[in-house]
């Protein structure tokens, strides 16, 4: 069992959380949860000792061990692969190493003579015979390619960097393992394998994550990061849900029955306590009156932006049309693709890391050639993109509002369309002049996606838009282009997103393409008829 006794972490000024104390015990997965810039990645940071309290303490059961994804990711750059896995087991590790210095030595000292006799068996007892089958397991699970794991790390891209760091923490099977956003660059079907061996995992697990697909899938409990302190609930994140709109009812039921009844009070003492025939009745509501306690409610962290997409003008009947296309870049990602597509679709484009996703996208977009072939737009098209990488579109020395301001219709009321439209996405103050560079990751989505709301366009492309917005932010997207009347083409990897939003899916697989009129649900449904995994 891991638990936190009293703690506080402030910055400054700022508090992030004051005197938490909780425990996670063996056994159950928590998913903890909390808007962008709550805390929850600095109380993980804590838990593993990486930063201190201002106050406060972790305790963790005498003997437990704890394992956590690092998110130094060049730490390890001279490591191969494979090594860097092994190295998440540190006892298995030291083992490894004197085994292989005894067998290569030229010369040993006694000491390390009388050793050889006991090595064979202390690195069996420790998992040494089956290290290289445990950790090509769990590769193979996350996707990791078997030509890779003898690389250097320092030659993986960023997404795979990150699959070899969970491998390294899942690897030693510590008895508290702590993830902090685990399925950031993971696609579905890697998603869909981290699930299900955490679901049969052992220890404490306590995991971050925006992803609600697997919020619902994997914790037996949600902890909440919210008016500084970390409630527990038991359940998944849907059950979270419920049980806090019912328990933040009921505080304001009870708020607002106390306030009405203090007033009562007030009144009858206002009136009645210079009459003397009334004094007794008077003192009696004064102390009854004493004996109410309103509760004052911390300011929440979380606030929802509020997004709705419109259209400036009316949308044809033709939108996309591409005949005969086809990429190749070191490898062939598709070949000979024909896809219309209509006014009013919603299109997830989806399959694993590397097919080809983006590059079809961009290929529809206009921002790519094919091959081959042709892609043709409808003369009405006005298409906003959502690009994957934030500043590709993104001046870095711009100030937000400033970059912002390029998309503004109206010269006249400038400044007032473009305080509401940050406001809109949570910029308050002083933060619509921040450098767009210095963003965080959530900032740069939320000013772009208020960027396409300004255009009004009547075409949406967006490529993994989730990736870096919190749990609010993903809603309220999700909501906002549920209620979008036009066409949207996107990419995700998040089963709920996709499924909530998509009409028709287009999976990219094996370098074919599979074009279903359908929901996510019903697609799977279909694969699983046609005998395809």
């Amino acid at each position: 069992m891991i638990s936190a006794v009293s703690l506080t972490m402030r910055y400054g000024e700022k508090t992030l959380f004051e005197n938490v104390s909780i425990k996670f015990r063996p056994g159950n997965r928590y998913g903890l949860i909390g808007a962008n810039g709550s805390g929850k990645s600095t109380f993980m940071k804590i838990l593993t000792g990486q930063i201190e309290a201002s106050a406060g303490e972790v305790a963790l059961d005498s003997g437990a061990t704890m394992g956590f994804l690092r998110q130094d990711h060049n730490t390890f750059d001279q490591e191969t692969v494979s090594n860097t896995v092994y190295q998440g087991n540190p006892e298995l590790w030291k083992l490894h190493m004197e085994r292989e210095h005894l067998y290569t030595a030229a010369e040993l000292t006694p000491e390390e003579e009388e050793r050889c006799g006991y090595i064979e068996e202390d690195f069996g007892e420790a998992g040494g015979y089956t290290m290289e089958t445990d950790a090509a397991k769990l590769l193979d699970g996350l996707g990791l390619p078997e030509d890779k794991r003898e690389e250097p790390m320092e030659t993986l891209p960023p997404d795979l960097k990150l699959r070899v760091l969970l491998a390294r923490a899942l690897f030693g099977k510590p008895d508290v393992l702590l993830l902090d956003e685990p399925t950031n660059h993971l696609d579905m079907s890697s998603r869909d394998w981290l699930e299900g061996f955490l679901q049969q995992y052992e220890g404490t697990v306590i995991v971050i994550s925006h992803d609600r697909f697997f919020l619902n899938a994997v914790p037996t409990h949600i902890a909440d990061l919210d008016f500084q302190q970390i409630r527990m609930f038991t359940g998944n994140y849907d059950d979270f849900m419920t049980t806090n709109a019912m328990l933040l009812e009921k505080r304001s039921r009870e708020n607002a029955a106390k306030e009405k009844r203090a007033d009562e009070l007030k009144s009858f003492i206002n009136r009645f306590a210079a009459n003397a025939s009334k004094a007794k009745q008077a003192t009696s509501r004064q102390k009854e009156l004493e004996k109410i306690e309103i509760e004052k409610f911390k300011p929440s962290s979380r606030v929802s932006p509020y997004i709705r997409f419109e259209s400036a003008t009316r949308l044809g009947d033709k939108v996309v049309d591409a005949e005969g296309i086809s990429k190749t870049f070191e490898t062939t990602l598709f070949e000979d693709v024909n896809l219309t597509v209509g006014p009013g679709e919603k299109v997830a484009i989806i399959g694993n890391n590397g097919v080809g996703k983006t590059t079809l996208l961009r290929i529809l977009c206009g921002d790519l050639e094919s091959d081959s072939g042709t892609v043709l737009r409808g003369d009405t098209v006005d298409l906003s993109v959502f690009p994957q990488e934030a500043m590709d579109v993104l001046d870095p020395d711009a100030q937000a509002i400033d970059w912002l301001s390029k998309f503004c219709t109206d010269e006249q009321q400038k400044e007032t369309e473009l305080r509401s439209a940050m406001g809109r996405m949570l910029f308050r103050g002083e933060s619509v002049f921040k450098l767009c560079g210095v963003l965080s990751g959530g900032e740069k989505a939320r000013l772009i996606l208020s960027s396409m709301m300004m255009r009004q366009s009547n075409v949406l492309a967006l490529d993994e838009p989730t990736n870096h917005l919190d749990l609010e932010s993903i809603e309220a997207l999700n909501y906002g282009l549920g209620l979008y009347a036009d066409t949207v083409l996107f990419v995700s990897h998040d089963r709920e997103f996709i499924d909530s939003l998509a009409t028709r899916i287009i999976e990219i697989r094996d370098g074919k393409v599979t074009d279903y009129p359908g929901t996510l649900k019903e697609y799977e449904a279909w694969k699983q008829k046609q005998g395809i995994r």
